[in-house]
């Protein structure tokens, strides 16, 4: 048994030796209440309209036993408020495309078979499409929950062929009200998603100069933390469009602030200071600066008008020597077409003061081209998929085999589960069944209201699908509490089972699906894990050559070094960021290989420091 092992839930990892080690389950950093997210009540309030507006129409002509229907289009609301208005009306459509391709596949079925045995097949394959997909496409909270939630449901709804245009009819214009209500807050703030993630990297930045010359676990999580958020910002600009002077402007705004918060990964935005320097003095410097990036935080989360950042030689250098190589090459001759963009359109747009927008490093696929890269062979997600299904399936065999009436219910409870990994999924499982108790208890304690009317059902069914977004970035259990009262809500506006049996049923389902999806999860190891550790380790280690040797080449290599330097930045960025997001869900799987720690502390430790030399890098302009 390795060190840090307790007598509590355990997971087992093989050791170096060969051995098994055990690994405890954290129960209570799994319940702990966390801070919510900042954006939390966006998609709570968006999903609040998009529901009621149905709902309420329904209940006014007497039809709701057709809210199933509208409530798929509705909940597509939930989705995309981290990305920029342009990216977000795509990224919608798909998502709303998606959810009534996935309530047509299950109205099909139920309508040409009634085997419970044979749909419980269908749901649960279709589960599996949903995890894949949604973890290709890095979608977001709530990810793949939703969309199995609805399709497993309308798999066990009684249905006639010829009823399902008219009910696909119903998600698809309950999804453009969706769509109309998450685009609406652009008439406001048409800005508010890119001003939200700068002002992210800028508290990530603040809190890494916060921690010092400290070297502990402390700085390389808080130093992880900025990349990510630094990097996740970054892209987020790019998918900003820039048509107009006025848009490349204000986005060229965003961009000096987030050059400001990178330059915290290479130390303080200002001029090195001298070795013999007191300390006090270089932490006061410090804490000045995390200071001066939480009060630009706070203008960009606020609305306010952009600040004035001035920006160092180091950190100017890389937008002016862009701009020195484009005049460069239009006093070489105009090319006959606009330069594209890479991954495609037009160029942006310089800047009145003669830089230019930074764009993103090319050779990557992105948007949905990035999705079939992603789930192609050798891809850690297809186990993932396996899992589902395999889980999924059993989970709703085994609730059929102990006469629950509602299958589907445990089909949803094993697809909630799975994560990244075993240790996750674990966890999960824990939060999963601890909410759905105290859902019930709560579920149990409205009944009074809920026998008032159909009206009340509805206001109670909005309210829990409020409460279910405030609670869940908390943590999922709390979330679960209001969850699964919605959950029965909306099954009773198409039964009038007695409460008694739903109660019983629901909570089945919920012991069953976690304790069959988790054996399942145990027994369908993912050992791909362990080599998508080692491939990010080739890419850290490709990225990070590529970017030495840029930093050893002269400072002023050529009117390519400003914009090679940036690529070389985000490609560097990207690898460490990956690669931690590999380390930790291998980390969590219970049968693994050892993974080589020693080897993967170098990679993160040279990679932050050639990151710190790329962002310190103070090359002269290059001459036009």
């Amino acid at each position: 048994m390795g060190k840090h092992a307790k007598p509590a839930a355990t997971s087992l990892t093989t050791a170096p030796d060969g051995g098994v080690r055990i690994r405890p389950l954290p129960i209570r950093s799994t319940v702990r209440l966390r801070r919510p997210v900042d954006i939390w009540h966006k998609p709570a309030l968006s999903a609040l309209v998009a529901l009621a507006i149905p709902d309420l129409t329904l209940f006014a002509l007497g039809r709701l036993d057709l809210i199933l229907y509208t409530s798929a289009g509705a909940l597509c609301a939930l989705y995309a408020h981290g990305l920029p208005y342009a990216a977000r009306a795509r990224t919608l459509l798909w998502v709303v495309l998606g959810m009534v391709a996935s309530l047509g596949i299950a109205l099909t079925a139920t309508s040409l078979t009634t085997s419970a045995a044979v749909l419980v097949v269908f749901a649960s394959l279709l589960a599996a499409v949903h995890k894949m997909v949604c973890d290709a496409t890095r979608i977001g909270p709530p990810g793949n929950l939703i969309p199995t939630f609805v399709a497993a449901s309308a798999f066990f709804v009684p249905q006639r062929l010829g009823q399902v245009p008219e009910h696909l009819a119903l998600a698809l214009g309950t999804g453009a009200v969706a769509w109309l209500v998450c685009m609406a807050p652009a008439v406001v703030r048409p800005r508010g998603p890119e001003r939200i993630a700068t002002a992210r990297a800028l508290e990530a930045a603040a809190g890494l100069l916060r921690t010092g010359t400290d070297s502990g676990a402390a700085a390389a999580h808080a130093r992880h933390a900025t990349a990510a958020a630094v990097n996740a910002a970054w892209h987020l600009l790019f998918l900003v469009p820039a048509r107009t002077p006025a848009g490349a402007t204000a986005r060229a705004g965003l961009e000096r602030l987030l050059v400001r918060a990178e330059s915290a990964l290479g130390g303080l935005p200002g001029d090195a200071a001298p070795a013999a320097e007191a300390e006090a003095e270089a932490e006061a410097e410090a804490e000045a600066e995390a200071e001066r990036l939480g009060a630009w935080a706070r203008a960009l989360r606020r609305g306010w008008p952009l600040p004035e950042v001035p920006l160092t030689t180091a950190e100017a250098a890389e937008p002016a020597g862009i701009a020195a190589e484009r005049a460069a090459i239009a006093d070489a001759g105009p090319p006959a077409e606009p330069e594209p963009a890479p991954g495609g359109g037009r160029a942006l747009p310089p800047r009145a003061d003669g830089t230019e927008l930074r764009r993103p490093a090319p050779g990557h696929p992105r948007g949905v081209r990035a999705v079939p890269a992603r789930l192609g062979p050798g891809s850690p997600l297809l186990p993932i998929g396996a899992r589902v299904a395999a889980g999924c399936v059993l989970a709703g065999w085994v609730s059929m085999a102990v006469g629950v009436g509602h299958p589907h219910w445990a089909v949803v409870t094993a697809a909630s589960i799975y994560q990244a990994n075993t240790t996750l999924s674990r966890q999960r499982a824990l939060q999963r069944t601890v909410g759905n108790l105290l859902g019930l208890v709560l579920f149990t304690a409205l009944l009074p209201l809920i026998h008032t009317g159909p009206l009340a059902m509805v206001a109670l069914a909005l309210a829990c699908q409020f409460g279910a977004e405030a609670g869940i970035t908390r943590n999922y259990w709390l979330g679960s509490v209001c969850v699964t009262p919605m959950a029965l809500l909306l099954t009773g506006f198409g039964s009038r089972l007695p409460a008694t049996a739903l109660i019983g049923d629901r909570w089945t389902d919920t012991v069953v699906g976690a304790a069959v999806g988790l054996a399942c999860c145990v027994l369908v190891t993912n050992r791909r894990a362990a080599h998508r550790v080692h491939a990010a380790l080739e890419r850290v280690a490709v990225a990070e050559a590529a970017a030495g040797r840029l930093l050893t080449a002269a400072p002023a290599a050529g009117p390519e070094d400003p914009r090679e330097r940036g690529w070389a930045r985000d490609r560097l960025a990207g690898c460490l960021v990956e690669l931690r997001e590999a380390v930790d869900a291998a980390a969590g799987e219970w049968w693994q290989r050892a993974l080589p720690e020693e080897r993967i502390a170098r990679a993160e430790q040279q990679g932050h420091r050639t990151l710190a030399g790329l962002v310190r890098r103070a090359p002269a302009p290059v001459a036009a």
